[in-house]
């Protein structure tokens, strides 16, 4: 009598489906990266924005008014749009100025804020 060594059928589906599933769950997590290193570069290039309008706004050494005063930046290749939006102190020498920048889609990616004193 001879007797034959190897996979069952059933045994070689189980294995391919255990397979599928490892490969579904490591494509799912490739993608979460992607998007997040997306994430981080987009965020870090609107940093750049709101810190570029803070320090133009301290080398012209005049102390702002209140109110909100749009801007646009480019960086890495993508155009930004934020909006300065400088508020009252109880200390009137002192101006809040806070930095908000949004992408195209108009979602806020960092907001950035300083207080400037009068000059």
């Amino acid at each position: 009598m001879s007797r034959q060594n190897g996979f069952t059928l059933v045994e070689v589906l189980v294995a391919l489906a255990i397979t599928a599933l490892a490969l579904g769950a490591g494509l799912k997590a490739a993608g979460a990266l992607t998007d997040n290193a997306q994430r981080l570069g987009d965020v870090t290039a609107a940093h750049w924005c709101a810190d570029n309008a803070l320090t133009g706004l301290r080398l012209a050494q005049q102390f702002p008014g209140t109110g909100d005063a749009d801007f646009a930046c480019s960086q890495l290749g993508r155009d930004y749009r934020g909006t300065l939006r400088t508020t009252t102190t109880p200390n009137p020498n002192f101006r809040r100025v806070d930095a908000v920048v949004q992408d195209g889609q108009g979602q806020v990616l960092v907001t950035l804020s300083t207080v400037l004193g009068r000059y």
